[in-house]
């Protein structure tokens, strides 16, 4: 496996959840951008890894990408709370129900977007919608979905949520 992609849109208000991922292997382009994603950082986009708690680190190794300038202390911490912990979570169950294979875990790696709302409120909803967002993400990336035929399908009906028309 080179590189499989997968996106969620989870939640609403403030706290939606919209994950955007790649997952592939170390030593193909997803590997190069992991390492690129923690090699540089710049003010307001602190990369991070993914951890159930400092010091355990997920299997696949996972970075999580900000999606939107951190301005301040508060969304900072959703970040480096809530958010990333939904995601470690997440991957964690992943491979633990099989989405994810368990000998692969240390072959792959995972650059996950994640979007946090400057205006975002509930720790509680960063957590549940980003951690179902996740987990939908990586299904759809190994499952390589949507398909062509289903995205050429829906087309036509497709309305964006946040696309003012």
């Amino acid at each position: 496996m080179a590189m499989h992609i997968g996106e969620a849109l989870v939640g609403e208000g403030n706290e939606v959840a919209h994950i955007d991922l790649l997952i592939g292997d170390k030593d193909g382009p997803v590997g190069a951008a992991f390492a690129s994603a923690l090699a540089n950082q710049t003010m307001g986009h602190s990369n991070l890894l993914a951890v159930l708690e400092p010091n355990l680190a997920v299997k696949p190794a996972t970075v999580l990408i900000t999606k939107v300038t951190i301005k301040g202390a508060k969304q900072a911490v959703q970040m480096f709370g809530p958010a990333q912990f939904a995601v470690a979570k997440a991957v964690a169950d992943c491979v633990e129900d099989g989405t994810i294979p368990k000998d692969q875990a240390d072959n792959w790696v995972i650059v996950c977007g994640v979007f946090i709302h400057w205006e975002a409120e509930s720790d509680k909803k960063i957590f549940e919608y980003n951690y179902e967002a996740t987990k939908l993400s990586i299904k759809r990336a190994l499952k390589d979905e949507p398909s062509a035929a289903e995205m050429l399908s829906k087309k036509g009906a497709a309305k964006h949520p946040f696309s003012g028309v």
